[in-house]
């Protein structure tokens, strides 16, 4: 087979040996594969293969026809069309894949194009539907709307019954959106919260800062869900955010207990020192264990180590 080879931080064709199934896997005809950010990466050096795949051969997503089949495998056969994902190796003419990995080719979809679809579209669906529970009628906010993951989700929002408003970085990359059924764009700012407006559902596929915009224009019982983050991982609100989901709780969690008392009041230094321990790490993280090994004995202990506690102070 042929593949391309990661060396010296660009990429060659190369001949390498055709892989054997056993137990429950295949060797896929690769037919088409995409092109993350993790294989681009990866060619710079800066990101690992997971174990057991290729180092030296990117490629995270594809599709194609089974050429070959282990004896365990329980549902493909000999010359079904898959897609799926792996863990590398992709960009390849065979990939040696697990049959758990695969799933049958829609008919009616281009094979080639299948390959591009797996990785954007299985994160965009696992987000909006599988966690965030998103229903018809209801407003998604899409951070990186111009991305992979981002055209794959407001195409899942439309067909869903939802409606849009994503922000990017250029207007081009709006316009493009608005093609595959984006309703409202917004170019990114700082100040960009008004122009969003009030929704349901964030789908934040950049990070950092943009969780203070992302808490500004959530209502209530909102989900947030941060799957990027190419701005980084510290935000100034995190603390902020921490503290206020909290609070919207604490009257449910309350107890008439002392233990009870004690639970809301570590809750929230818990809370706090979470902030603080991603924006300050080596400050907050000794604090944080000493007190999340308090908060656990406290909690099984009840009113009596309350009592304890509070003689401490």
């Amino acid at each position: 087979m042929k593949a391309l080879v990661i060396a010296d931080g660009s990429l060659s064709l190369e001949e390498r040996p055709t892989p054997e199934p056993a137990a429950d896997q295949v060797v896929v005809e690769v037919a088409g594969a995409g092109v993350n950010r993790a294989d681009l990466l990866q060619v710079r050096g800066a990101y690992a293969a997971p174990p057991g795949w290729p180092e030296d051969v990117p490629g995270l997503e594809f599709s194609g026809t089974v050429a070959a089949r282990g004896p365990g495998c329980r549902w493909i056969g000999d010359g079904d069309k898959v897609f799926g994902i792996a863990g590398g190796g992709a960009h390849a003419t065979h990939l040696l894949v697990q049959e758990s990995l695969c799933a049958p080719l829609p008919d009616g979809l281009d094979p080639v194009t299948a390959g591009g679809i797996p990785e954007v579209f299985v994160t965009a669906y696992d987000a909006l539907v599988t966690q965030a529970h998103l229903k018809p009628g209801e407003r998604v906010l899409i951070h990186g709307a111009g991305s992979g993951v981002g055209t794959a989700a407001l195409q899942i929002v439309r067909a869903i019954g939802a409606s849009s408003v994503g922000t990017a970085r250029t207007p081009s990359k709006l316009e493009r959106a608005h093609e595959l059924g984006l309703d409202a764009g917004v170019v990114a700012s700082d100040d960009m919260a008004g122009a969003i407006g009030e929704v349901d559902v964030v789908l934040d596929l950049v990070g950092g800062d943009y969780l203070s915009i992302d808490t500004a224009v959530c209502r209530p019982r909102g989900r947030i869900l941060i799957v990027g983050l190419l701005a980084g991982a510290a935000c100034a609100a995190l603390a902020f955010l921490a503290v206020t989901s909290l609070l919207r709780g604490a009257r449910r969690r309350l107890e008439s207990s002392a233990a009870g008392m004690l639970g809301v009041y570590a809750d929230a230094v818990a809370l706090a020192l979470a902030g603080l321990s991603i924006l300050f790490p080596p400050l907050a993280f000794v604090a944080l264990a000493a007190f999340a090994w308090l908060l656990v004995t406290s909690r099984r202990q009840g009113a009596k180590k309350y009592a304890g506690l509070r003689s401490l102070r």
